[in-house]
């Protein structure tokens, strides 16, 4: 999960930020003047740092100096004002973006969603998936077991290939349908989902009566183990 340092001191917005960040799979900590910033930035790592420009005991451009000194961590202000002189100077001083009081949650989403992508080092295409014996060979669309192909369905193939890049993660039921079939096969429920993942411990599990990679965590969802 991605962690957000939300440095903002107005209450009833920080409640709406938690929970909507929450919702979309972020892990907020609230800091709510400059000297909490500072202790929170110390003691944990963080993906991003939302700022507010206006704090009781500061600003979020004093956050930002003291964050550039040590870390490229990317940074967005919060400012009340769209004053040309405020967003240059937090922009000059290593911010990454800002946005305007009050804004729409989507755009600041979006705009989260984008400064980490930007942030995020380029990697190498992974071709190939290994783990419990199985291949997943990404460009060939095949899955080997133990050196012989595995028969699989399409939505089979895809699942696989979900847990596999997500290794010990407990993905929610509304996670895998979101993930394989948002707008392409509403017809996709809790029950068809069930009979995906059986079908698919039939095919990879050594015992698909007691499964061992592909598990089911009771009122969370499925998780892929790594043997």
């Amino acid at each position: 999960m991605r962690k957000i340092l939300l440095v903002e001191d107005d209450l009833s917005l920080i409640e709406g930020l938690k929970f909507s960040l929450a919702k979309h799979e972020f892990e907020v900590t609230v800091a709510r003047t400059v000297k909490e910033a500072r202790h929170c930035f110390n003691q944990s790592e963080y993906n991003l740092v939302i700022l507010d420009l206006m704090l009781p005991d500061g600003s979020g451009f004093d956050i930002c100096r003291m964050i550039r000194q040590t870390s490229n961590i990317p940074v967005i202000f919060l400012t009340a004002s769209d004053e040309e002189v405020n967003i240059v100077m937090g922009l000059d001083m290593g911010g990454d973006d800002y946005i305007t009081k009050p804004f729409k949650l989507n755009e600041l989403l979006s705009r989260i969603n984008a400064t980490l992508r930007r942030s995020e080092p380029v990697k190498e295409q992974v071709t190939e998936l290994h783990a419990n014996g199985i291949a997943v060979k990404l460009l060939e669309g095949r899955a080997i077991k133990n050196g012989t192909d595995l028969e699989l369905t399409s939505a089979e193939y895809r699942l696989l290939c979900l847990f596999m890049r997500n290794p010990r993660v407990i993905l929610s039921k509304e996670k895998i349908m979101q993930s394989l079939w948002d707008c392409r096969e509403s017809f996709i429920d809790d029950n068809t989902l069930a009979v995906y993942i059986s079908r698919l411990r039939e095919k990879i599990e050594d015992n698909p009566k007691q499964p061992s990679f592909l598990t089911t965590i009771r009122g969370m969802g499925y998780k892929w183990n790594i043997m």
